[in-house]
């Protein structure tokens, strides 16, 4: 198949239409529909890890019900086949639909501006209703109150609380009156606007806002037929669904639905021979899959198809850690700085492919999060950092780092956390540099050897042997960093080849060759003397003398667990 006949790629596309409209590759997920009709919930609440496809199967499920359904964006597709459902449910019902990820404001005011132009927003769609003949002139004023403009700010939705509050039951109300059918009701990211609350300050507001909300719209709500929410995590029911005994939950752990969210390997399969990538399987699986929902091995769907985007540029691009970029991993960063010694012994077997076995708590509130490092396993289970191995061992769950590009998230935020700790003693991080300065090779061994014992380690297991020179790599290249009159680079191009950390002083013509390995079985003797011997046959000073560098130092440096030796060549 010629390159300009193939379908885009749908990179950071949630709308089921306009994939299906503009020719972009689309996994058929609508298997969902006949699976949510035939196993009935009138709530249900998908909790998912972000980028697992939970926008697009909402958009997908609107497009579906909504009265007005374009039949002609399904033709081809699974739910097509189910003739019978089809016929009862497709473009039958008027569709509320909400998205919350962008109620995201650093204090409670600017949130609740967000939240009424969520709410305002959708109520819009729906600007019949101000001239419906089935409703009253005071069901109209509801509407138009749903709708109203600010006049101190002009384009921004204006609630009283009490509109907010009531303001998807009245939207069902009016929309049940004008068309005499009951109302499906959508809301996807349903906890962003929670976890951005406890972040700032505001939980307890925003927690009040939401769970009047939903409990109107969604408790003995004569005007719905069933809902559908999304969400990370399963906020415990105490916190906002109280007293919603119609409420199904579908989890990551939950046998069911498993398939769609996120990639199965078949479909993977399918998707690289489509775009004649197949060769790149196997890296792929590394990097992006690894993930258990319920009794299905699935793959991020955000990474592959942006590591695919970026293969049809570059059929020599190397992956990258997509999923990283859409975060700030903040939840690693937390529990780093509340780990005691052996939960850090914990981290240091998952990094190296170990699994552990630890109970994990599917209901928690966010207040709860960080209370101890017993919650934030329960965290990072539910938000795709760790994933679980095996069958469920009664109340705890085998946990291990689902794939590559986990694991690099984890190190990455591992060296960071590490780098701002050391950064807090300035004195003893400047003599560490002194000693590499200086040629005094016992000082920078003793001091690089304190700083490995407070740190996390690498064991000895599944990590290759080029991830391990790579951590601590990445460490010895932070702590050198510290020194802003020095020029510090990583894997520059010199001689034949690359250099691990290269070092230039301003006003000293002082350069230094650090080359770092990691001694599998041990004899770091031996580790640094290869290393130096690396230095030379590449001839990696090579750059540093050219740069007008007069005196050269050439270090190697070996590393064993949270052992190393550092030798003067």
């Amino acid at each position: 198949m010629e390159e300009k006949m193939r379908k885009k790629l749908p990179i950071g596309i949630e709308s089921f239409e306009k994939i299906r409209n503009d020719n972009f590759y689309y996994i058929d997920k609508t298997g969902i529909l006949r699976d949510l009709l035939l196993n009935w919930g009138e709530v249900n609440l998908f909790t998912r890890p972000r980028r697992f496809g939970k926008s697009l199967n909402m958009s997908m499920m609107k497009n579906f019900f909504e009265i007005g359904c374009r039949r002609e964006l399904f033709d081809g597709l699974a739910i097509m086949k189910e003739t019978e459902l089809c016929e009862r449910y497709m473009g039958k019902f008027p569709v509320v639909s909400i998205s919350l990820k962008g109620v995201n404001g650093n204090d409670y005011e600017t949130a609740r501006s967000m939240m009424c132009t969520v709410v305002g927003t959708e109520a819009m769609r729906f600007q019949f209703l101000a001239e419906s003949e089935k409703l009253t002139d005071k069901e109209k004023a509801l509407y138009a109150q749903l709708t109203a403009i600010g006049e101190q700010r002009e384009g921004v939705f204006e609630l009283s609380n009490a509109v907010l509050m009531e303001s998807l039951y009245t939207l069902t109300f009016l929309l049940r009156k004008h068309y005499g059918s009951r109302v499906i009701v959508l809301i996807d990211e349903y906890d962003v606007p929670l976890s951005k609350a406890n972040d700032n300050g505001y939980y307890d507001q925003m927690v009040l806002l939401i769970r009047n909300m939903f409990e109107r719209v969604l408790k003995t709500n004569d005007n719905l037929y069933f809902a559908v929410l999304t969400g990370c995590l399963r906020v415990a029911k105490e916190s906002i669904f109280t007293g919603l005994n119609n409420f199904n939950v579908l989890s990551i752990t939950d046998v069911g639905f498993e398939e769609y969210f996120g990639f199965t390997d078949q479909e993977v399969r399918e998707m690289l021979q489509y775009y004649g990538l197949s060769g790149q399987y196997d890296t792929v699986k590394e990097w992006y899959d690894g993930y258990r929902f319920g009794n299905m091995d699935v793959y991020c769907p955000w990474d592959v198809i942006c590591y695919c985007g970026r293969l049809r540029l570059n059929p020599k691009a190397q992956p990258e850690a997509y999923w990283s970029n859409t975060s700030s991993n903040a939840v690693i960063r937390h529990f780093l700085e509340i780990a005691r010694s052996t939960t850090k012994q914990e981290i240091e077997r998952l990094i190296s492919g170990e699994s552990i076995v630890k109970a994990v708590r599917q209901e928690l509130t966010y207040k709860e999060m960080y209370d101890s490092p017993d919650n934030i396993w329960s965290v990072l289970f539910t938000t795709g950092y760790l994933t679980r191995r095996g069958d469920a061992e009664g109340m705890k769950l085998r946990l291990a780092i689902p794939n590559k590009e986990i694991r690099m998230i984890f190190e990455e935020q591992i060296s960071e956390w590490f780098q701002e700790t050391a950064r807090k003693d300035g004195e003893a991080l400047n003599a560490f540099c002194e000693a590499f300065k200086n040629g005094d090779a016992k000082e920078a061994e003793k001091r690089f050897g304190g700083y490995l014992s407070r740190t996390i380690s690498i064991r000895d297991t599944a990590v290759k042997k080029e991830m391990k020179e790579n951590y601590y790599h990445g460490i010895l290249l932070g702590l050198l960093s510290y020194k802003e009159d020095w020029y510090v680079v990583s894997n520059r191009e010199s001689g034949d080849g690359y250099c691990d950390i290269l070092v230039e002083i301003d006003g000293e013509e002082t350069g230094i060759a650090i080359e770092v390995k990691y001694a599998r079985n041990g004899d770091l003797e031996a580790g640094c003397r290869k290393a130096l011997e690396q230095i030379d046959e590449r001839r990696y000073t090579e750059f540093l003398t050219e740069d007008g560098m007069t005196k050269i130092l050439k270090y190697g440096v070996a590393c064993y667990k949270k052992k190393c030796r550092v030798m003067l060549g």
